[in-house]
Order: structure tokens, then sequence, then C-alpha cells
């Protein structure tokens, strides 16, 4: 087992409480966020958390992975729909270290060549 999933979910809404004393007007504008997140309705809730734990992922959050796991479950989500999810998240985070390696490969040429 990479992580206990259960407990990192626990773990971090035991840890908002410093937080949340400190500024619980962020806070509130978080969870109204959360809240807002779908109300159109044109994404049904296994798209969405297919979507976040994507996300999730390429922004390596994992108390995100743990939550929107749950949610994930809760809306029906198969493994295979959440397989082919995050197998677009690989893709996308290859293809950003690719583009982000032509990025480094052109400074490295700007600084040889001394442009910089």
């Amino acid at each position: 087992m990479l992580n206990n999933w259960i407990a990192q979910m626990e773990n971090t809404r035991d840890a908002v409480t410093p937080f949340a004393e400190n500024n619980p007007k962020m806070l509130s504008a978080f969870r109204a966020l959360n809240a807002a997140q779908g109300a159109n309705g044109a994404l049904d809730a296994k798209t969405r958390e297919l979507i976040a734990l994507a996300v999730a992922v390429t922004t390596r959050c994992d108390s995100c992975i743990a939550a929107h796991a749950n949610a994930a479950r809760q809306a029906g989500v198969t493994e295979a729909e959440l397989s082919d999810a995050l197998g677009t998240a690989i893709a996308l985070n290859a293809g950003a270290a690719y583009v982000y390696s032509l990025r480094a490969m052109e400074a490295h040429g700007q600084f040889e060549s001394g442009q910089g």
C-alpha cells in the first residue's frame, strides 16, 4: 500500500482547524467555491470526479486524491473509468514535460549564444 488514503483525508480535515481559526473568510470562500462547482449541471458527478482525480494527479495533491477518490467511489466511478481518466493525466504530464523540455533546450541555446 502506497498510502492510507482514508487516514490522509481524516488528517487533512483535522489539520484545517488552525487555518480556519486564522483565516475563516478564506476557508468560507473555498467551501463556497466547492459547493458552487458543478452547479450548472452540465456534467454529471462521475465525470466531475474523474476530472478532479486527473487534475489531482497532475497537481500532485494527495489530499485532493483522497477526497475525490472517495467522492468518485460514491458517484459510481469504476476502476476502468478511473484508469482511462488517469491515463489522460499521465499523457498530459508527459506532454507538459515534452513542451517544457523544448523550453529548456531553447533557454540553453539562448545562453550559449550569449543572448542572455
